[in-house]
């Protein structure tokens, strides 16, 4: 699946959070800039490390009116032991017949110890409070991605 258009507005999607309640990308728009990003497992070494580097910096994200969803094909039970364990206070998606992985592109061939499969290619993409797509980070550093998400919003929207 290609990926979305930057300056194109960002695809939609309603999906359930931790708590299972619906969360729409619409709800943000002309009040919030918004980072989605697309992580594999919830729970796992890198991931949780992606995560608690988000957590540490709720308030800084907050400060430049950016909201934070990650989207995992995780089923929201999972969501919501990954949230607790973590002490996460932000929004996980369940994402669990990867339909919004694949509209973002962010579905595909992945490779692991030799072996081939397809699954969530970890990405992240900052939209603006218009909804428009603005930037596509397709290489993320689980250690920094916070601090580089972070660093690209409050020079560039």
């Amino acid at each position: 699946m290609a990926l979305p258009k930057i300056g194109n507005l960002a695809p939609v999607f309603t999906l359930n959070d931790q708590n299972g309640k619906k969360v729409s990308l619409k709800d943000f728009r002309g009040k919030k800039n918004v980072v989605v990003y697309f992580y594999p497992k919830a729970m796992t070494p890198g991931c949780t490390v992606q995560a608690c580097g988000i957590r540490d910096y709720k308030k800084e994200f907050a400060k430049v009116k950016t909201e934070v969803l990650a989207l995992s094909p995780d089923p929201f039970e999972r969501l919501k032991r990954f949230e607790d364990k973590q002490e996460l206070n932000f929004t996980l998606l369940s994402d669990e017949d990867h339909k919004i992985a694949d509209k973002y592109g962010s579905w595909g061939p992945k490779q692991f110890m030799g072996k081939k499969y397809d699954g969530i290619l970890r990405q992240t993409f900052i939209i603006d409070k218009d909804g428009r797509l603005v930037h596509i980070m397709n290489k993320v550093k689980t250690k920094s991605h916070h601090d580089d998400v972070l660093e690209f919003i409050k020079e560039n929207l």
